[in-house]
């Protein structure tokens, strides 16, 4: 258990790390394509913000990239060294991409996109737009997430629970 906690804790890290370096020093809008139609249409295209800034977003992104890949290394090899199953390798990771999700609309849907000022701290030209109704924008994308990952659980854990 211990090990799911510190892995799903390692994805959400790695995911804020992702927004950070795209919207904090990257900051192309290609980036942002789950972004709110009303933000992308308000959103410049910016040049660096000071020199080497790209350089820093681009380390913060590989940095992340690394979080989730360690996450899930660290997940498969604690359960093959402890010789799970199929379905305890189901279990560890639905656990994990459902409390991936769950941040994801608590914590950046929620709070970042509709209570905080982080992305006027980045853009303030966003000040402008009601961040009201924003919240609950993209539901459809994370249905389809919280249904899709269960089909891709099974197949991962049906070949680590073979394999291991």
């Amino acid at each position: 258990m211990a090990i799911t906690i510190v892995s799903t804790l390692m994805i959400m890290l790695g995911y804020f790390l992702m927004l950070y370096g795209a919207v904090g020093f990257i900051q192309d809008k290609r980036l942002f394509s789950s972004a709110h139609k009303e933000y992308l249409a308000v959103i410049p295209d910016k040049k660096e913000r000071f020199k080497g800034a790209h350089i820093i977003g681009w380390i913060i992104l590989i940095v992340a990239i690394c979080l989730f890949v360690g996450a899930f290394a660290i997940a498969i090899w604690d359960g093959a060294r402890n010789q799970f199953g199929a379905l305890k390798f189901f279990a560890r990771f639905i656990t994990m991409l459902y409390a991936m999700e769950i941040y994801d609309i608590l914590f950046f849907d929620w709070y970042l996109l509709c209570r905080s000022n982080f992305f006027i701290h980045f853009y303030p030209e966003l000040k402008s737009v009601d961040r009201s109704h924003f919240f609950g924008y993209n539901k459809k994308s994370h249905i389809t997430h919280f249904i899709i990952y269960i089909p891709v659980c099974a197949a991962i854990a049906l070949g680590l629970g073979v394999l291991f």
